[in-house]
């Protein structure tokens, strides 16, 4: 809608979300984790957790795509333990389960 400065008038009716908190996100990761069959290890969920705090409080963030961001950065996970995975010989049943937080890929410097 920002971008073509005449198309906000062809929608008279617009409706804002507001963005979810960075305790509501930690919940959806949670939901979506375990309905996945995973467990996030204490350094993952801190290391999310300090890249949502990050990410939020940016002054230049025009749009947030809340819970679908959350999918995509699990996701991602996802392949990264399956990689790191390829590398271990015979895990565990609690590794195969277990996203750490080397496998979480944020784009702060901060928090790698």
């Amino acid at each position: 809608m920002q971008i073509n400065p005449g198309l906000p008038s062809r929608f008279p009716i617009q409706i804002h979300f507001t963005d979810y908190e960075v305790d509501e996100l930690m919940e959806i990761a949670a939901i979506m984790v375990e309905e996945k069959q995973y467990v996030l290890t204490s350094t993952a969920k801190e290391k999310m957790k300090q890249h949502l705090i990050h990410l939020l409080s940016d002054p230049f963030l025009e749009s947030f795509s809340n819970a679908r961001y959350i999918r995509n950065m699990l996701e991602k996970a996802i392949r990264a333990q399956a990689m790191r995975l390829l590398k271990s010989s015979n895990p565990s049943k609690e590794e195969l389960m277990s996203i750490r937080a080397e496998d979480l890929q944020v784009s702060n410097p901060f928090l790698n």
